[in-house]
């Protein structure tokens, strides 16, 4: 040990007059190597669905707030437009209202660390400005975190426990993905419904 210590101050000894001799020339230091970029998350879409619906206002009473619609089937039906409906002397008979749909189940895995599982929910909720056409939209987003319990890859099957400690078993769309997870990964599931209603000018489709 004593000999390895002795050793060691030599070459520190012999470095620092080299360095002196030469202390013109720069000394070239070697670039570190970049770390390795992290592994994507393993993420997709379970479903996604959207549906448009449009029917054309053919009478407005202010009085009673009540709208008398015709959809594409010439089938007329009325609708009370509550006090929330903004702007509502903006509506003219012709005019079109559209309504859409959508609804989407989205996942992605991450490798464990503090999150825990559990389940949350927000809305976002939007109104047109006043002034404007009425229109709005409503998305409820709901997103429930579990872990993988078990891995069937020959069923192409994934176990879920959630914080209340059920499990649940869920088909794997493509198998290939379940060489990229394990057991103990943490998956968010996404659930998005939003609804959007706008009413565009007469003639305006």
């Amino acid at each position: 040990m004593k000999a390895r210590t002795i050793g060691m101050a030599l070459c520190a000894t012999t470095l620092a007059a080299c360095a002196a001799k030469h202390s013109e020339k720069p000394v070239a230091v070697p670039a570190p190597h970049a770390a390795a970029p992290a592994p994507a998350p393993v993420a997709g879409t379970v479903g996604e669905e959207t549906v448009t619906a449009t029917a054309t206002v053919r009478s407005v009473n202010m009085k009673t707030r009540h709208v008398t619609l015709e959809d594409a089937d010439a089938k007329r039906f009325t609708v009370v437009a509550g006090p929330d409906v903004r702007n509502l002397a903006q509506v003219k008979k012709g005019d079109v209202l559209r309504i859409t749909y959508r609804e989407s189940i989205a996942y992605q895995v991450n490798k464990p660390g503090k999150t825990m599982p559990g389940t949350a929910a927000t809305t976002d909720v939007s109104r047109a400005p006043l002034g404007a056409k009425p229109g709005g939209s409503v998305t409820n987003t709901v997103t429930v975190r579990a872990t993988i319990a078990a891995i069937d890859k020959a069923k192409a099957e994934v176990s879920l426990r959630n914080a209340q400690d059920k499990v649940t078993v869920v088909k794997v769309k493509d198998p290939t993905k379940l060489d990229q997870v394990a057991v103990g990964d943490i998956v968010d599931i996404t659930y998005t419904e939003a609804l959007a209603i706008a009413v565009e000018n007469a003639g305006h489709k």
